[in-house]
């Protein structure tokens, strides 16, 4: 790990710390955090809170961070089951550019606000949004209303904590996953 990525890696986090976000470390580590989240203003994700899962690997900046939902979102561009996140900006075209911030203030709550059934995770959600507008609106806000409350959220450090006891298995959704993230 070379000094500049590992001093351009705690710049990041430190400013995403002295932000307005919650940010947490996981055994006092730079690298592994969760950080609260929550639901733009004036989206249907308003009011909904959630908490999400941080690694930064060696190459940070170069690489993109790894940045998984801890507790269950609708969102197409979400994997529901797995928390993982199908964004272009965040997978395949992250710059050194960005930081933290960029993610934690713009590009996820565009993402939130401006889904993109064409290259999506969750095939319920797409098929929703597509076909019946209202029927998704009211999933995103009913899975808001179970999953997303505040005093669930904070506090709860793991996806089994956090809503999960309506969870469905889903064989297919790892390989799905990669395809999903393949075509993105």
């Amino acid at each position: 790990m070379s000094s500049s990525s590992s001093k351009r890696r705690e710049l990041d986090v430190m400013k995403l710390m002295m932000s307005n976000f919650s940010v947490e470390l996981k055994d006092d580590r730079i690298d592994d955090f969760t950080v609260v989240f929550h639901g733009p203003k004036e989206s249907l994700y308003e009011g909904g809170v959630w908490k999400l899962h941080v690694r930064l690997s060696d190459a940070y900046p170069f690489k993109p961070p790894k940045i998984t939902f801890l507790n269950k979102i609708f969102h197409p561009n979400i994997d529901e089951n797995s928390g993982s996140i199908c964004l272009n900006v965040i997978n395949h075209s992250w710059s050194p550019m960005s930081d933290l911030l960029n993610v934690f203030e713009i590009f996820l709550p565009q993402l939130l606000l401006y889904p993109n059934p064409s290259h999506g995770f969750n095939l319920d959600a797409i098929n929703l949004l597509t076909k019946d507008k209202e029927q998704y609106e009211q999933k995103v806000k009913e899975y808001c209303a179970l999953y997303a409350k505040e005093v669930d959220v904070i506090g709860s450090s793991n996806r089994d904590e956090i809503g999960d006891e309506d969870a469905t298995d889903d064989e297919d959704a790892s390989s799905d996953d990669e395809s999903a993230e393949a075509k993105a």
